[in-house]
C-alpha cells in the first residue's frame, strides 16, 4: 500500500496584466479634452473606414489608445456603446499600416472581462486569426496579445479561436521562433506562449488538443533555450503546470528532458516564489512513475533535502510553506518502486537515513513526511525486514507515544501506516510484538477519528496473521473486542467496519480459542460476523464463514442463540443457492451446515428449509473439491434426518 501527502492544486491562469503595453488607470476620470476628442475619432471611425486617409486613421487610433491608456475600463464602455467594434473587424488587414493598432486596441480592451464577448460577436476573432499568418513581428504580437486576452477566462472566446483554428497557427509559430534568442522574438515567444495558455486553461477539451499538436516537446526545448528569460521562462512554467494535470501529458514529459530542466531551474531559484511556481509543476509531474524516477536522478532529491534543512527551524511563514512542499515533494517520489528503491539503497542510503531523522524532529511536518516516508519504503518485504531488524519500529512507537494525548492525526495515521506496512512480512510479525506494537496500538483505540481507527485496526490483523498466542491475548481483551463490535456497525466509514468485521473475524482464525470466542459473543460481535458472510467481497465471506465454522466446532452451545437470532441457515441457504457463490464460499457454506447441526434448534431449521436438494445439485459442481464436500454434506444430512 502507497501513502501520498496532501497536496494542494492550484490552476494557473495567466493575468491579462501581463499582455498590456500601457499601465491601466481604471479608476482616473477621464479629462474633458480626451473624452471631446474620443467622442470625435469614434464618430469618425463610425461614419466610414473607405473614405478615411491612412493617416486621418491613424489619429483616430492613436486618440483611442490614449483614452485606454487614460482609463481602460470607461473608454471599452464607449468603445462598446459606439458600435466601433464591428468596424475593426474591416480594418484587420496584413497590409495595412494601421492594423497593428487596430489589434493593440482589441487587446487593450478585452482586457475587461465585459468586452470579450462582444469582440467574439464583433468577428474579430477569425480576421484576427488571419493575422498571425503574415510576417510582420508587430501586427504578430499584439495579435496574440489580443488572442489572447479574448480567450482570458471566456468560453465564447476560446471556442471562437478553436474553430478559426488559431491555436494549431500559434503552435507553428512557437516551434518555428523556438531556436532565436533576440529580444523581439523572445518576446513573441512569450505572447504566444501566454496566448494558448488563457486558450486552453482549466479546459481538458482544449489542452488534450495542444498536447496532440506536440506542445510539450516544443515547450521543454523552450526552457532549456530561454532559461535566463525571466518572463519566458515564467510562462513556461505556468503552461507546464496547466498541461501536467492531464495523465496524456505525463507520457508526452517522460519522453523529454524535463526533470532536469526543471531540477537545473530550480537550483538556481532564491526568491520564494519563483520555487514555489516551479513546485506546482512537480507536483503533478511526480505522480508519473518514469518521471519520478527521472527526477531523483536530476539531483532532486537533494534539494528537497537542502531546503527541509534550511528552514526546519524557521518561523517565516515562506519557510513554512517551502518545508511542507519540500517534505511533501520526497514522500511523493517515493511512491514510484523503482525511485523508491533507488532512494532505499539497501537502507544504507544517505536520503534514507535523513528522511529517517525527520521523525524524531519536533515538527509535525517532519513527523508526518518522515513516518509517511518509512511507510513508502516498506513496499517490499526485503525493505520491511531490513528495517524492523535496524530499529525502525522502536523510533516510530515513539513517536506515537508522543501523539497519543491529543496528538496530531495525520501523524498517528502515518505512523499506524508505516507500521501496518511493517507487520506484512511473516518474520516481522513476532519481533514487532515482542517488541510491544499492540500495546503501542491499542493506545489509539479512544480515538474518533475514523483515518486513524482504519490504520489501527488493519495493524492488529497484519500482526496476529498466524500469530496464535497474540490473536488468543487480544481476542480476551473485552475493551478491544467491545470496541471493535461498536465499529462493526459505523455505517458511515465503510472502511473502519470492514476492518473490524475482519479482525474480528481473524481473532477467532488465527486463535482457535474457546475463550476468543465467549468473548466475542458476550460482547454481541455473533450477529456481525453473520453479516460479514454476506458481503460483496468474496475474501471477507471467506473468512466470515471459516471464523463460523470454528464457532460452532468449538462453542456452538454458547453462540447458538446468537447464530439463531442472526438468521444463519437461512443466510447459507441463499449461498448455496446462488450460482454467483464462489467455490471456496460454497464449500463453507457447507462445512458450516455441517458443524450446525450439531444443535438442535439450529438442525430444526436446516431440515425446513431442504438443504438436501440445494446440496444434491452440488455433487456435479465443476469444482472437485465442492462436489466432493456435497456429497459428504448430503449423507451427513441425509443421517440426520
Amino acid at each position: 500500500m502507497t501513502f501520498k501527502p496532501d497536496s494542494k492544486k492550484r490552476r494557473n491562469t495567466i493575468c491579462t496584466t501581463l499582455w498590456t503595453q500601457c499601465s491601466p488607470c481604471d479608476f482616473q476620470v477621464l479629462p474633458f479634452h480626451i473624452q471631446d476628442n474620443l467622442s470625435d475619432a469614434l464618430k469618425k471611425l463610425k461614419i466610414t473606414t473607405t473614405d478615411s486617409t491612412a493617416d486621418s486613421l491613424e489619429g483616430c487610433l492613436d486618440c483611442l489608445l490614449q483614452a485606454l491608456a487614460q482609463n481602460n475600463m470607461e473608454t471599452s464602455e464607449k468603445i462598446q456603446k459606439s458600435g466601433v467594434l464591428q468596424v475593426f473587424a474591416s480594418l484587420l488587414m496584413p497590409q495595412s499600416s494601421c492594423t497593428a493598432k487596430v489589434a493593440n486596441i482589441i487587446a487593450e480592451v478585452a482586457r475587461n472581462e465585459f468586452m470579450r464577448n462582444p469582440c467574439v460577436d464583433a468577428g474579430l476573432v477569425p480576421p484576427l486569426v488571419q493575422l498571425l499568418n503574415c510576417k510582420d513581428q508587430e501586427i504578430l504580437l499584439q495579435t496574440g496579445r489580443a488572442l489572447g486576452n479574448i480567450c482570458y477566462d471566456s468560453h465564447e472566446g476560446r471556442n471562437a479561436v478553436d474553430h478559426a483554428g488559431g491555436a494549431h497557427i500559434v503552435v507553428d509559430h512557437i516551434r518555428s521562433l523556438c531556436s532565436k534568442t533576440d529580444p523581439a522574438s523572445e518576446k513573441l515567444l512569450t505572447v504566444f506562449c501566454g496566448m494558448l495558455m488563457n486558450y486552453s486553461n482549466e479546459n481538458d477539451t482544449l489542452q488534450s488538443q495542444l498536447i496532440n499538436m506536440g506542445v510539450i516537446p516544443t515547450l521543454v526545448k523552450l526552457l532549456g533555450i530561454h532559461c535566463q528569460n525571466a518572463a519566458l521562462t515564467e510562462m513556461c512554467l505556468v503552461a507546464f503546470g496547466n498541461l501536467a494535470e492531464l495523465e496524456s501529458s505525463k507520457e508526452q514529459f517522460a519522453y523529454t528532458n524535463i526533470a532536469e530542466e526543471l531540477v537545473k531551474l530550480f537550483k538556481k531559484q532564491i526568491e520564494h516564489d519563483k520555487k514555489e511556481m516551479i513546485f506546482e509543476v512537480l507536483a503533478p509531474l511526480a505522480e508519473n512513475d518514469v518521471i519520478k524516477l527521472q527526477l531523483v536522478e536530476a539531483g532532486l532529491v537533494e534539494c528537497l533535502l537542502e531546503i527541509v534543512q534550511k528552514t526546519v527551524d524557521s518561523d517565516r511563514e515562506d519557510d513554512i510553506a517551502e518545508l511542507k512542499t519540500a517534505s511533501d515533494l520526497m514522500v511523493l517520489l517515493l511512491l514510484g518502486d523503482e525511485s523508491m528503491q533507488k532512494l532505499f539503497e539497501g537502507g544504507k542510503g544517505s536520503v534514507f537515513q535523513r528522511v529517517l531523522s525527520w521523525i524524531p524532529s519536533n515538527s509535525h511536518q517532519l513527523q508526518l513526511a518522515g513516518a509517511l516516508a518509512i511507510a513508502n519504503f516498506a513496499r517490499n518485504d526485503g525493505n520491511c525486514i531490513h528495517m524492523v531488524d535496524n530499529g525502525i519500529v522502536q523510533i516510530l512507537m515513539d513517536l506515537l507515544d508522543r501523539h497519543v494525548e491529543d496528538g496530531n492525526v495525520t501523524v498517528q495515521h502515518a505512523a499506524l501506516s508505516a507500521l501496518r506496512n511493517l507487520a506484512i512480512p511473516v518474520v516481522n510479525k513476532a519481533k514487532m510484538l515482542s517488541a510491544g506494537v499492540a500495546e503501542t496500538v491499542l493506545k489509539f483505540l479512544r480515538s474518533e477519528m475514523p483515518p486513524v481507527q482504519f490504520k489501527l485496526l488493519g495493524t492488529l490483523r497484519m500482526l496476529i496473521d498466524a500469530q496464535a498466542e497474540a490473536a488468543e491475548q487480544l481476542g480476551k481483551n473485552i475493551k478491544l473486542v467491545e470496541r471493535l463490535v461498536e465499529w462493526c456497525e459505523a455505517k458511515d466509514h465503510a472502511g473502519v467496519m470492514g476492518e473490524s468485521n475482519r479482525l474480528l473475524s481473524a481473532l477467532i482464525r488465527h486463535s482457535k480459542s474457546k475463550d476468543v470466542i465467549r468473548t466475542i459473543v458476550q460482547s454481541g460481535g455473533i450477529k456481525h460476523l453473520v453479516t460479514m458472510a454476506t458481503s460483496e467481497h468474496v475474501i471477507m465471506q471467506n473468512e466470515a464463514l471459516v471464523a463460523l465454522a470454528l464457532i460452532a466446532a468449538l462453542e456452538l452451545v454458547t453462540a447458538e442463540k446468537d447464530l439463531e437470532n442472526a438468521q444463519l441457515v437461512q443466510i447459507l441457504h441463499r449461498l448455496l443457492s446462488d450460482d454467483r457463490s464462489a467455490p471456496e464460499i460454497k464449500y463453507n457454506s457447507m462445512v458450516l451446515i455441517c458443524a450446525l447441526i450439531g444443535s438442535e434448534p439450529l438442525q430444526k431449521e436446516v431440515q425446513s428449509m431442504a438443504f438436501l436438494e440445494v446440496v444434491s445439485k452440488l455433487r456435479s459442481h465443476e469444482n472437485k473439491t465442492v462436489a466432493q464436500q456435497a456429497s459428504l454434506t448430503e449423507q451427513r444430512l441425509a443421517v440426520e434426518s
